[in-house]
């Protein structure tokens, strides 16, 4: 997956923008002011922090050995770093980014989730 299609992806969910709050470097994708993903789009390997289920996390870290581990700079037991462009398959990936988004929408409030036409 390149930068492009990652930056793509990522808005291509329903309400999300992109934010750079720390620096022009970071790229931080939101729904409703939450974020569910984290990356600098120009740095090479290519990572993404994403949000992910606890006994998910584990699973994902000892399957994909070096390739997601936990988050940096993050809650390490509630985010992982992906790294993209190093071999992981694109559907797994998209996969990861659509979990996070999911579990971030699932903890905005009833009104938010509404508004996003999501019980």
């Amino acid at each position: 997956m390149t930068p492009e299609e990652l930056r793509a992806f990522c808005l291509s969910c329903n309400a999300a923008v992109e934010d750079f709050p720390f620096n022009p470097e970071t790229s931080v994708f939101k729904v409703h002011g939450k974020m569910f993903a984290l990356t600098n789009l120009g740095a090479r390997p290519l990572t993404v922090n994403l949000k992910c289920d606890p006994d998910d996390a584990i699973r994902l870290r000892a399957e994909h050995e070096g390739l997601i581990v936990p988050g940096w700079h993050m809650n390490k037991r509630h985010w992982n770093t992906v790294t993209v462009d190093a071999g992981l398959p694109d559907r797994l990936v998209r996969e990861l980014i659509e979990d996070s988004y999911d579990l971030v929408v699932a903890g905005l409030p009833r009104a938010g989730r509404l508004r996003l036409d999501r019980p």
